[in-house]
């Protein structure tokens, strides 16, 4: 027979029947301890994504270093290992996310269906309207990603190839075109990525969706002759894209870093006080520590202390004027980080590759690595 247990109300439970129940609640903290583990590598890897766009757009391509990305990050040299294999990785990773960034334009703009003339100026307007709107990522995708190792080379002629695919349609829809080569296409996709490359390069203000038309005079020429290609110059373009406050910053969504414009370094414990009294307002000292999983009352004390002096935290309660508990809240700052917090949480337990900056774990979801263990502990 199972033994019995006696609950604080006095009724009596089998151990038996209450350990299924045990198990279900500690199977619950461990789903809830890995979630936040991965949150915590997810916002040290976007960090250090967001500090190398940075980083490459300053010094270049090549004189970009792993210090140069980790002191823009804040994160620790061995945290960068941990999570990248070398400066090559990370700075490969940097170029595919932005590719994903603008195949995702590409995808918005409703091209299916159309046209060939009307489907090469919608995809041509919408990555012009993209690197318009992101100068900075445009100068590191269009112009340092040419002095990049050879992931990125193949990667960029990967694109160009898929591009010259589109353009090369063209030889399908009249006599005049049947008398083009697949050559013709690559040279006429090379001819407008060198000018918009001799543009970025220069700095020049004129808003690259200006040049839609000639671009695309000079495309529909060789398949439809000079009547069609003046009419594709004298079309009207596009008034310039607005620059929203983000990408005015040079920023795309999901490329920023989480803590942009906070002078701390983000830890384990960091992420889950936040993210505790975001979904507890009121909390206090020990209800806070408790849900970050802070067993000491003077380390609890110590960084909420820190948080508030940086803005992110404010009392809200009568604290020790009455001899109270503090409650605390989070500041218009704080909701901001914590909402980047958020938005770096994966989804779900499948791999998030190929999303934007930050939204790609390691293939490994077991463990932290050691460096990031150590973050955790301080």
């Amino acid at each position: 027979m199972p033994a019995r247990v006696t609950t604080r109300r006095g009724v009596k439970a089998s151990s038996a029947s209450t350990a299924p129940a045990r198990a279900a609640r500690g199977r619950g903290r461990e789903r809830s301890q890995g979630t936040q583990h991965e949150r915590f590598v997810e916002i040290q890897r976007a960090r250090l994504l967001a500090a190398a766009v940075r980083a490459v757009d300053e010094l270049g391509y090549p004189d970009t270093s792993v210090a140069d990305i980790t002191s823009r990050a804040r994160v620790s040299r061995r945290t960068f290992y941990e999570l990248f294999a070398d400066r090559e990785e990370c700075l490969a990773t940097v170029v595919e996310d932005i590719l994903g960034l603008l195949v995702a334009e590409l995808a918005a703009a409703g091209l299916d269906g159309l046209a060939w003339r009307d489907r090469v100026r919608g995809g041509l307007l919408a990555i012009l309207v993209f690197l318009d709107r992101e100068p900075v990522l445009a100068r590191v995708l269009v112009v340092q990603a040419l002095r990049g190792g050879p992931r990125v080379l193949e990667r960029r002629e990967a694109v160009l190839a898929r591009l010259a695919g589109v353009v090369d349609e063209g030889r399908l829809l009249s006599v005049r075109g049947e008398k083009c080569t697949p050559l013709t296409a690559e040279g006429l996709v090379g001819a407008a990525f060198s000018i918009v490359y001799a543009r970025l390069l220069r700095g020049e203000r004129r808003p690259l969706t200006s040049l839609v038309g000639e671009l695309m005079g000079m495309i529909v020429l060789p398949y439809q002759g000079a009547s069609a290609a003046r009419r594709e110059q004298l079309r009207p373009s596009p008034a310039p894209a607005t620059r929203s406050a983000r990408s005015g910053r040079g920023s795309a969504e999901g490329v920023d870093d989480p803590l942009d414009g906070v002078s701390m370094r983000l830890t384990y414990r960091t992420a889950r006080v936040l993210e505790g009294i975001e979904e507890h307002p009121g909390s206090s000292n020990r209800e806070a520590g408790e849900r970050a999983g802070i067993s000491d009352p003077g380390q609890v004390s110590k960084l909420l202390a820190r948080l508030e002096r940086l803005g992110l935290l404010a009392k809200t309660g009568p604290g020790r004027v009455k001899g109270e508990p503090n409650a605390w809240a989070l500041t218009a700052k704080g909701e901001g980080v914590a909402r980047s917090i958020r938005m770096h949480t994966p989804a779900d337990d499948e791999s998030c590759a190929g999303g934007p900056l930050g939204a790609s774990l390691f293939t490994d979801r077991g463990d932290l690595p050691s460096a990031l263990e150590e973050e955790i502990c301080l």
